[in-house]
């Protein structure tokens, strides 16, 4: 009984633990996304001197956080895109939708935003 109440009290201590590092890996991807589709928008940017395509907000190479796999985030803009601005937002789904941290956020000027300070 001894061994049974001292792998519980182990179990209750390490999960907690082993999902907050979950989450916290599944944010790290994402905001990785983000800045890799902020640069994205920047190549786009110094060909044409204008992050959209024809007047309209151009379509991402990827919509989703990780790129492959099971959806955590779903990336898209926040707002719309006009010539000199733009605004990616990551918005939490599935098993991240508990994040304290909430939907982030990455503009054309680099400016990083999150639900709570401390998630960047």
């Amino acid at each position: 009984m001894i061994a049974v109440a001292i792998i519980a009290i182990i179990a209750a201590v390490a999960l907690p633990t082993y999902q907050n590092h979950v989450e916290r890996t599944r944010r790290t991807t994402a905001q990785s996304d983000l800045l890799e589709l902020a640069q994205w928008m920047e190549r786009r940017y110094s060909n044409g001197f204008d992050y959209r395509v024809g007047g309209a907000d151009p379509t991402l190479p990827f919509t989703q956080s990780p790129q492959n796999g099971t959806v955590f985030y779903n990336i898209s803009f926040s707002g719309n895109v006009t010539r000199d601005t733009f605004t990616l937002q990551a918005v939490p789904t599935g098993g991240q939708t508990n994040d304290p941290c909430g939907t982030l956020t990455v503009d054309e000027q680099g400016n990083r935003g999150a639900g709570q300070a401390g998630c960047w």
